[in-house]
C-alpha cells in the first residue's frame, strides 16, 4: 500500500471514529431530552440535541435505535426507584384500560411495554374492530369522554396507512387507542424505531410483566 493510500485510510478511520463518537453524544443528549423534558418524538429530540451541541444534523444524527439504547442506559443510570414506580403505575393503568376494552382484543405497545416510558408517556394500545364507530358508540354508551385523531404510518411494503386514534384519560394518564382492522391481529404494524413488527402484549402478558417487575424490582 502506498504512503498516500495509508494516509487516506487513517484519515477515513479517524473521521469515522469521530463521527461515531459525535452520534453517540447526540443520542445521549436526545435520550436526556426525552427522559427529562417530556419530548416523546425521537426525531424532534435528535434535532434539538444536534442544535444544542452545534453539530450537523446531516452527518451526526443518530438512528432511532441508538437513541432508544441511550434512553434505556440513561434510565438505568439515573431513573432509579422513580422510573420503576412510574413504569409500574403506567402498566397498572394499561391493565385497567385493557380490562375496559376486552371485547376489542387490546394489545399494549410502545414505551410502557418495552420499559422506556417517561413521566408523561401515553399508554399506547392497539384495539381491533372494523370501524372506529364501534369504539365511539362504546364510549358514548358508557359516558366516557374521548377525542379523535389520526396518524399516518408506513407499512411493511412501503405504503402509507391512516390509522384512526381515539384518546381518553384514565388515572390522569392519556390512553392512545390505535384502531386497527381485525386482520392486523395476524401481523403487527412496523415499529417507528426499527421498522420491524411492533412488539405487542395481551392483558395476560402485561399482568405477568408487572408481576415479574414487582418481584425483581426491574423496569424491564
Amino acid at each position: 500500500m502506498s504512503q498516500a493510500k495509508k494516509t487516506r485510510t487513517k484519515f477515513t478511520e479517524r473521521f469515522t471514529a469521530r463521527l461515531r463518537q459525535t452520534r453517540m453524544k447526540v443520542a445521549a443528549e436526545a435520550a436526556r431530552i426525552i427522559a427529562t423534558e417530556g419530548q416523546p418524538n425521537y426525531h424532534a429530540a435528535k434535532t434539538k440535541a444536534a442544535e444544542r451541541m452545534g453539530v450537523s444534523e446531516r452527518l451526526a444524527l443518530p438512528s432511532n435505535i441508538e437513541v432508544k439504547q441511550a434512553l434505556s442506559s440513561y434510565q438505568n443510570l439515573y431513573g432509579g426507584a422513580q422510573h420503576h414506580d412510574n413504569l409500574e403505575q403506567l402498566r397498572n393503568t394499561a391493565i385497567r384500560a385493557m380490562q375496559l376494552l376486552g371485547e376489542f382484543n387490546p394489545r399494549l405497545v410502545g414505551p410502557v411495554l418495552d420499559g422506556t416510558a417517561v413521566k408523561h408517556s401515553r399508554v399506547a394500545l392497539h384495539v381491533f374492530c372494523e370501524s372506529p364507530d364501534f369504539l365511539v358508540l362504546h364510549f358514548l354508551d358508557k359516558s366516557i369522554p374521548f377525542q379523535q385523531e389520526q396518524r399516518q404510518i408506513r407499512w411493511h411494503d412501503g405504503s402509507h396507512k391512516t390509522v384512526p386514534l381515539i384518546l381518553l384519560v384514565l388515572d390522569e394518564t392519556t390512553i392512545e387507542l390505535n384502531v386497527l382492522d381485525p386482520v392486523i391481529l395476524r401481523q403487527a404494524p412496523p415499529s417507528p424505531i426499527d421498522g420491524k413488527p411492533q412488539q405487542r402484549a395481551t392483558l395476560s402478558d402485561v399482568k405477568n410483566l408487572l408481576f415479574q417487575g414487582l418481584l425483581t424490582g426491574s423496569h424491564t
